[in-house]
This record gives C-alpha cells, structure tokens and sequence, in this order.
C-alpha cells in the first residue's frame, strides 16, 4: 500500500491556492494533465507525474472504488490497484473489466477506438483527486432492472445428489430407500430427474421404483414452462390453496406458471414499517427462529429500524434493544415483505398443468396410469394485506375443488383460512390465526372435515371395482390454542390447550416453563411441562397424564454438554411410568464424526440405550443412530447417507457439499504451501472451505456474479492467491471450472536505476504475483513469487528490463527481502540469468 493520500491533499489544496491566481484556461475541456499541473511549484510537480497518486474511481457518477493510479505527461493513466471498495455498489465482476482495461494505462479524454463496455471518455481531476468514467449508459434512466439476464451462451453442467436411508431392527427385516435427484443445465433448458428404489422390510420384500420427475424446463421473466414427466404441485404460488384426499400422481404433460426464479431480490423495506425508541444510543438486534438475521445501530429517540435488507416473506421476528451493551427491551414484532411479490399492477399469479396420469418407470400398484388430468391455481393480490387463493384439478378421475385467504389484519394480527371440497370424499375447512405482543404471541386454530367415503372404489387387476373396505362417515376436528410469552430475557413459559373428535376425542392440555441459569459455573437450562393428553395405543387408550423436568449443562469442555430428565407419565398399560434420562453430547473438529451422543433411559420396563452420531468426510455426510428399548430390549438402528457428483469443463467430483443455490463451481487449488485451507465466498450468498485438490463450491443460479478467493482463520501466510476471484453467470443445475494457484511470496524492497545510477520514478515492476510502482527517489516495495523469482519494468506499453533474482543473496529478514539497486539496462531483455544485483 502507498502512504501518498497526505500528497495527494497537499497537491490538492496547492491547486486551490494557485487556480485563483491563474487565468482561466478554456482552451482545455476538460483540461490536460499538463494544463492542471501548471502553475505547481517545482517540488509538487514531481510528486505529481509518474508515481503514485491516490485517487477516488467514479463509473457514471457511481462510486467504483479507491484506487492507486500513476500519471505522465502524455495525459496517460495507468491503474496500480483498487485498494478500498466496500462502499461501492457496482459488482465486482464490473469492477474486473474496468480494472484490467486501466492497468494497461488509457489516454485521458474522448475514447477514439477499440472502446471496451459502452466507453466515452476517461478524465481525471487534480482538485478533487477524482477519476471519472463515462459511458453511453449515463444519461439513460436508472430504472431497476426486475430479472436477471440468462447467459447468453446458456450453460451446461450436471448435479446429482445420492441419498441412502437404511433402517431395520432385531425382530424387524432391513428396509431402505435410494433417492436420486439431478439436475442439468442444457443452453438455457433446466432438466430435473427425481428417483427413487425403496423396499419396505417386513413382510413385504418387494423392491419398489418409481421416477417422480423427468422433465426439461425454462425459465422466462415471471413465468416457467415445463415438459416432461412431473408431480403436478402449485408452484410458483405466494400461499397454496389446500386440497383434500388423494394428492396427485405423475403425469405426462406440460405445465405452465408464475416464477420468481429470474426475479431480482432488490432490497425493498417491509410495507409496515417497525419501530423502536431508544433512550441512549445503541444497536438493534433482529432475531428470527432464534438466529441473528440482522443488526443496525441507532441513535436515541423513536426510530424506523430499516428492512430492506431483512429476507422477503411474512414472519415473526424478535427485536433486542442494546444500550451500553445491555439489552434494555425485546420485542416480538411481524415483518410483512411478501415473497417477490412487489409489483401490485401484476395481481394475479397462476399454475396450470394439463396432461395424461402415467406410472412410466414405476411398479407401484396403486398409482393412477392411463386418465387424462388437468388442473389450475390462482391467487390474486386483492389488498396489499389479503391475498385471496383458488385452485381446481382433477386428479384419479376425481375432481378437487380449494378457496383460500391470507389476511393480515393489522401488523401483529394474521389470518390465514382455507375450504376445500373433493368429490365422493368430503369437504373440510381450517382456519389459523396470529396475534403477537410485546412479550409473546398467541395462536388459534381450527380445523374441521364432513367426509362421506362410501362411493369411494378400487379397481381389481381384472378391472373389477370394488368398495373400500375402509369406509368412514363422519365429521373430525382439531381446535387449538397456543400461547407463548416471555417473562424475563431468561424466563418464558407456554401453554397449549386442544380439543379433537374422530379418530382422537377428547381435551388436551401442556404446560411448560424454561429458565436460563448457571449450574456449577457453567451455563444451563431448565425446562419443566406439565400435561394431560388424551389416551393412545401407547398409553393403554387411557388418559398420559404426567410431567417432566429436564436440565442441560454446558460442561467445561468445547462442544461438551450433559443432559439429565425425570418424570412421570401413563405406561402402555395404563399405570404410572416414573421415568428418568442421562445424556451425553460431544461435538469433535477435524473429525470424521461431526458429533457423538449417548442417552441412558430408565423407566417401569427397565433400561433403554440410545446412541447418535453424526460424520462428514469430503465426498459424503450422513448420520446413524442405534437403539435398545427398555420394553423389549430389541435393537433397533438407522444410517442416512448423503453424497453429491457434479460435472462440468469436463471435470467431475464426488462431494459431501450440497448445491443449495441450484449451481456449483469445481475448483482445483494448486498450491506450494502444506496444509493450506481457503475460503471461497459467493458474493451472491454462500461460502466453501477449500483445500489442496479438488474442490466444490455451491453458487447462486441465474445471478451473473463471482467468488471470491482468501485464506482461512486470522493467520495469513506470506502467500498470494491467483486469481482472487473469478466471475459467474449459470442456469439451474450448471457447473462451472476453474483453476486457482497459492503462491508463496516474499516482499521485495529495493531501488530502480537506470545506467548511470540515476533513480527511474513512475515504472511499472511486475511479477507473478502483484505489480509495484518505483516512488520519485526510485525506491518500490511489493510481493514477488517466492518460486519464481522474476521481476520485469515496463514503463507506458514500453518493456525496459528483466530480472531474476537470487533471495539467498539478498538480506532477508522477517519474510522481506531487501535487494538494494536494481540498475535497469536493455541487455537484461536477452538474458535473465543476471548476476546478483548490487547494493547501492
């Protein structure tokens, strides 16, 4: 880094000074570099041309970045580095291309020829130490753009995820199930393919296939089609009207709809603001689900928090008030910033799928194959508050019929509500409210169905109907009241009361409370519930009545915590089951096992083991559990694997990373350094640990954009990263290549001379590495390859001399090497096996 911004002022105010005693020069629009300069005194002027100057960088009046530029009396400027650009909000792949067109130095004024991205005019001002670019896009109205743009070349790549689901027992045959999902980027077409190979254990020993999708899809500004084989769901929708019965199998069709996938998050601020009133200046904690999503500092006084950066959707969120480091109030309070759904003059968002029931691909014998299947949903934006839902579809030559609503009635008060109807079945209706206050929230719901079976048939092999034999007549319900509210910042309790008729009759009450303390110096958290449930097959089909209090403990140790419960509840043969609980938990680094559990259960039967584990290596992640009833002390086990391949550039890997953002990256990290670990950031959201090797990086689909490349942990190495970032622009299921090398470096100090020992300012030293600029007396400090020790001096489009340099020769002291003169003379051109430079 060049310490020149106290020059650069200096430059500046001695321009204010002597520009009111110059006349006006109008011969110069905007005027030369020369023509600014004059009228500087001797010494300035020298630290003016052909060194480094620190400057500010503005593309169309925007800010690009601070940045080191050297000028020459050519009125040509060359860019050293940007050096400080995190108030910019142009994206970084915009900032590359300008960065790599500067460095080769451009001539000031009107762009003449091979004008890269829409270039005018490139000028730089003495008094503002300001940098302007200017292209054709200046004067055209900044209107957000709503869609990102599809590559243009499309993309192509292939992501595939493996799951393995083992489960079994004792007295119980091995079942399981494998499921594979891929997805492909072909141009701009998505194909997605969904299968799975179960075998339910037990007496049924039959391996079950089916294959839920295999279709090709694009995606277009707000809307999607699909062709192909697909479970026709509604999406695509803001709130999904429900539906009652059978849910639809396979078909064979096309489907058409409303879609985000190209819509442009742009920060927008909720359409109800949240306030807080602060008596002191502090910060403001936004908590969601528990997890910090948000903080913003605040002066004193009643203040709008801003929302704009806070995810689209509606949901509840906690919000802490910290004064001089205490939180001084907690509120619940409802952010409202429907999902992408910010264009009120498109009301309306649909789904509409037509096609033929199939059981391609698939043995399972109760799926429909063979009838013709249609359907339609709607919703429609009636208030910014209601957003009304229908829906309609015929599914197994039945016809499906759904209404719904979503209203919120003020800020802290929602509804949302749904009737359905399906022939020869029933009709059923629900509604859900929710009502947040200051220190908790409640919540109502009520659900209730009229079924009638009785025309209900199956359909023989040899095409003979026959009624079910499970016929029900009748109405069932489920109403519930909830109710959650915080004491204190470590105290809260909660409450349940239900009522069901049907299959479960009867009234339903939990109670419980939760308290955060210190236990032997160590953190600890209590809970205590209380409740009376109706019966079941587990307790005798009499009433569970019972409580249970339980205690957590973060032991000494890091990751190491100890658990212990006991209670009372109904056994399964209706008598008391005093019961208690111990557990063990441990989670590891640079372990195999991510975490280790261990729980010893005794109750009226006897002892139960239950043991969990949870692993990660770099190609698979997964967990497993094994467990001993203390009923009938049999064993019983799970396993759940889960792997992903990815191919593209004609590179594959095998990798425990998920592709969570629909695109990927294979990175292949060369490096000199042992043991090395990175960190790729998608500055689209996301980040990957990179080692030595073969590497995946999940990335943001259909958002042109880049990762950015840095060392892991605070202790960075004598290294540097080439490239330190690398630009993106995929579809869904695409996957890119690149190459990445760690090099070790060494920083370099040393003077540039010419032949007659004289000191050269304002040339340009570059290595693999980075690029320096020789100061007025000549001297330069920057990073040179340690493995390839080779330095050039350029000076315009001009290459002067070469060297290689020996560092065994050189004083080398805290990883700096200091090599005294380097004296720059055209015979170096020819050979770079230079003697060792002398000092001067």
């Amino acid at each position: 880094m060049f310490p020149m911004t106290p020059i650069a002022t200096a430059l500046a105010l001695c321009f204010c000074a002597t520009a009111l005693a110059a006349p006006a020069d109008n011969g110069h629009t905007p005027r030369s570099l020369l023509a600014q300069a004059k009228g500087l005194p001797s010494e300035f002027e020298e630290h003016f041309f052909d060194v480094p100057l620190a400057v500010r960088v503005e593309l169309d009046q925007q800010f690009l970045g601070e940045a080191m530029v050297v000028l020459t009396r050519d009125d040509r400027i060359t860019l050293v580095e940007f050096t400080d650009v995190s108030d910019s909000t142009i994206k970084a792949s915009e900032r590359d291309i300008w960065a790599n067109y500067l460095k080769h130095g451009v001539v000031l004024g009107a762009c003449q020829a091979n004008c890269p991205e829409q270039l005018l005019a490139v000028h730089y001002s003495l008094e503002n130490s300001l940098v302007s670019i200017l292209t054709e896009n200046a004067e055209h109205d900044d209107q957000v753009q709503r869609y990102y743009n599809q590559p243009e070349d499309g993309s192509t790549g292939l992501i595939v995820r493996n799951q393995l689901n083992l489960n079994g027992g004792q007295n119980q045959d091995l079942g399981g199930r494998y499921g594979l999902e891929a997805s492909s980027s072909l141009g701009n077409w998505t194909q997605a393919v969904n299968m799975q190979l179960s075998r339910l254990g037990g007496v049924d020993n039959q391996l079950y296939h089916a294959v839920h999708e295999l279709f090709t899809q694009r995606e277009l500004e707000g809307n999607f089609l699909r062709l192909g084989l697909f479970t026709p769901t509604s999406e695509g929708l803001t709130r999904q009207p429900r539906s009652f019965g059978a849910s639809p199998d396979t078909a064979l069709g096309v489907m058409y709809g409303s879609s985000d996938s190209l819509a442009i998050n742009n920060p927008k601020p909720a359409v109800y603001p949240i306030y807080v009133t602060a008596n002191r200046q502090g910060s403001v904690e936004i908590y969601r689900d528990g997890l910090l999503i948000n903080t913003q500092a605040i002066p004193a006084g009643l203040q709008t928090l801003d929302t704009r950066p806070l995810p689209g959707g509606i949901y509840e969120v906690e919000v802490r008030l910290i004064e001089d480091g205490q939180i001084t109030s907690s509120t619940q309070e409802l952010v409202y910033k429907p999902n992408n759904w910010r264009n009120h003059d498109e009301r309306w968002r649909y789904n509409l799928f037509a096609g033929r029931e199939s059981k391609m691909l698939s043995n399972w014998d109760e799926q429909a194959d063979g009838d013709m299947t249609a359907g339609a949903a709607f919703n429609f934006l009636l208030h910014p508050r209601v957003i009304l839902g229908l829906s309609g579809r015929q599914v197994k030559d039945t016809l499906q019929y759904g209404t719904s609503v979503d209203w919120a009635i003020v800020n802290n008060a929602s509804v949302f509500a749904n009737v359905y109807k399906t022939q020869d079945y029933g009709t059923g209706f629900d509604v859900q409210g929710l009502y947040s206050y200051g220190s908790g929230s409640l919540v109502a719901s009520h659900n209730r169905s009229w079924l009638d079976t009785t025309r209900l048939y199956d359909t023989l092999p040899d095409g003979t109907r026959v009624r079910q034999r499970n016929v029900f007549i009748g109405q069932t319900s489920n109403s519930s009241l909830s109710l959650n509210h915080r004491l204190t910042s470590k105290s809260s309790v909660n409450a349940r009361v239900s009522h069901s008729e049907g299959n479960t009759e009867g009234v339903g009450v939990d109670l419980g409370w939760t308290q955060r303390t210190q236990l032997f110096g160590s953190d600890a958290n209590w809970r205590l519930s209380l409740f009376d449930r109706p019966g079941s097959f587990s307790s005798g089909n009499d009433r569970n009545r019972g409580l249970d209090l339980s205690v957590s403990v973060a032991l000494g140790g890091p990751g190491e915590q100890l658990s212990g419960s006991i209670g009372t509840r109904t056994d399964r043969d209706g008598g008391r089951d005093n019961n208690a609980s111990i557990t063990y938990r441990k989670d590891l680094q640079d372990h195999l096992l991510q975490s280790v559990s261990a729980t010893a259960i005794t109750d009226t039967y006897g002892l139960g083991l239950n043991a969990l584990a949870t692993m990660q290596s770099d190609r698979v992640n997964g967990d497993g559990f094994i467990q001993r009833s203390s009923y009938n002390n049999d064993l019983t086990g799970g396993l759940n694997l889960d792997s992903t391949v990815a191919v593209g550039g004609q590179k594959i890997i095998v990798t425990s990373q998920y592709h969570r953002n629909g695109a990927g990256m294979i990175i292949d990290v060369e490096s000199d350094i042992d043991d090395i670990t990175l960190r790729a950031d998608d500055l689209s959201g996301g980040s990957a640990v990179l080692k030595p090797g073969r590497n995946f990086v999940p990335i943001t689909a259909y958002n042109s954009s880049s990762v950015s490349f840095d060392f892991e942990g605070n202790h960075v190495p004598a290294a540097t990263i080439q490239p330190a970032r690398s630009s993106y622009h995929l579809n869904k299921g695409g996957v890119d290549y690149r190459q990445i090398r760690v090099m070790r470096t060494l920083t370099v100090l040393g003077r540039l001379i010419d032949p007659q020992g004289n000191p050269l300012k304002g040339h340009h030293i570059i290595n693999h590495a980075s690029r320096g600029v020789s100061e007025v007396d000549g001297f330069f400090s920057m990073e040179m390859n340690a493995g390839s020790p080779t330095l050039e001096v350029r000076h315009g489009n001009q290459l002067l001399c070469q060297f290689r340099l020996d560092p065994s020769r050189g004083h080398t002291e805290n990883n700096v090497l200091m090599i005294g003169d380097l004296r720059c003379t055209p015979d170096t051109l020819a050979d770079l096996t230079l003697e060792t430079p002398t000092a001067g």
